[in-house]
């Protein structure tokens, strides 16, 4: 193999990925490789492109406006809805509310 090009195993840890991510990434199209036999040849230029790449995930979705973040908010909603005439909806448990131990 020429200088400009690593193995399955030198990719993963120069991207700090498993040898399994390096051969998905290639499938995937994110890595110039050739193979030869059963092995890899991948593109010193394309892991060090890859490195750089933004690999986090995005920002965590915003919740609705109308939307209860935490459990007494839910409660707190719940127990206004059903003082207003409406009914526990189907499937739904009231939270908060458990029976006594007899």
């Amino acid at each position: 193999m020429a200088k400009d090009t690593l193995t399955t195993n030198e990719a993963a840890t120069a991207l700090g990925v498993t040898p399994a991510r390096v051969r998905q990434m290639v499938n995937e199209g994110l890595l110039v490789a050739e193979k030869f036999g059963r092995d890899l040849a991948i593109s010193a230029a394309s892991a060090e492109e890859a490195r750089h790449r933004k690999t986090q995930p995005g920002p965590a979705p915003k919740l609705k406006a109308d939307e209860p973040t935490n459990r007494a908010a839910k409660k707190k909603a719940i127990s206004r809805w059903e003082n207003e005439g409406g009914a526990t909806p189907k499937g739904k448990k009231k939270i908060g509310s458990r029976k006594a131990s007899k």
